[in-house]
């Protein structure tokens, strides 16, 4: 077993080289390959990280009214936090409010026009966080069936579309990653069939001296698993080179999002070497069975 899989890989090896410049055009487009998947994997978690933020940020805001007692809003305050849908809950009163508003105004170069009003207009109000958007009506409906709730801000329409685009993006990415994934297979298939046609005599030979199928299948597919592996290896260098850059110039441009871009992440050194180890696997065995099974 040991010494069949040697030999194997040595005729994998000298099949490689015996074919160089057919051999290096696949690996190279394996990396092109590669580099673009891992492209588009990094990017879709981006941007899946930064809706889970913006995600996070989704607030249901209840207004009380000035009527309720410090008593009330407190049991209020009790019964909405311990619903499983709450992450937190914080309690503006009416002169945090009026703050708030007298500091937006300042900020945006306006005058305070609550000077000119003899009492503070705003309501004390709770902002409830979710743990998900989807719980938006329960929390909602809750809040609604207090007596101490003025009401409720009504944000469903941004919230449905937060999830939307959320889902958009994930459900795209896929589909992307996996039509690369397909392209790159396809590749694959044809420059190992063009190096089983270019040694299609050699192969006649070794059917008429009565070898295996599986004696022919195996170097030409440790032969693609080089292709693949020796592509990924390059991707990941060229990854592992350009992260750096490549991470400052994304942190620049989500600037307003507390996102953390390191170093080439082991999910996505996997993904490559996975795919293109894969890939050239199953590329090879795809190309030597057909070709076999005539």
């Amino acid at each position: 077993m040991f010494a069949f899989i040697g030999f194997s890989l040595r005729r994998a090896w000298q099949g490689f080289w015996r074919n160089a410049l057919m051999s290096l055009a696949a690996t190279l487009t394996m990396v092109l390959m590669l580099l673009l998947l891992a492209g588009f994997f990094v990017l879709q978690n981006v941007l899946v990280a930064s809706l889970s933020f913006v995600e996070q940020k989704v607030e249901v805001v209840a207004y009380v009214q000035n009527t309720a007692t410090q008593d009330q809003i407190d049991g209020l305050i009790k019964q909405v936090r311990a619903m499983p849908e709450v992450a937190s809950v914080t309690f503006v009163s009416r002169e945090e409010a009026l703050a708030k508003f007298r500091d937006m105004q300042a900020a945006q170069g306006r005058g305070d026009v609550t000077t000119t009003l003899d009492t503070n207009p705003l309501y004390a109000s709770l902002n409830v966080k979710l743990r998900s958007p989807g719980d938006l009506p329960a929390v909602t409906a809750a809040l609604g069936g207090s007596k101490i709730v003025r009401n409720v801000l009504n944000i469903q329409a941004l919230v449905e579309r937060v999830t939307t685009v959320t889902t958009i993006i994930r459900n795209a990415g896929a589909v992307i990653l996996g039509i690369v994934g397909l392209i790159v297979l396809f590749i694959v298939v044809n420059t190992i069939r063009l190096a089983v046609l270019a040694r299609a005599e050699e192969i006649e030979i070794m059917r008429l001296v009565g070898a295996s199928d599986a004696f022919i299948r195996w170097p030409f597919i440790f032969e693609g698993g080089l292709v693949g592996l020796l592509g990924a290896l390059i991707t990941i260098g060229i990854l592992a080179a350009a992260a750096q850059p490549a991470s400052a110039a994304m942190a620049g441009f989500f600037n307003v999002l507390p996102l953390e871009l390191g170093p080439v992440g082991r999910d996505t050194a996997t993904l490559v070497l996975g795919t293109g180890l894969g890939l050239g696997v199953v590329g090879s065995w795809l190309s030597v069975r057909t070709y076999l099974i005539r």
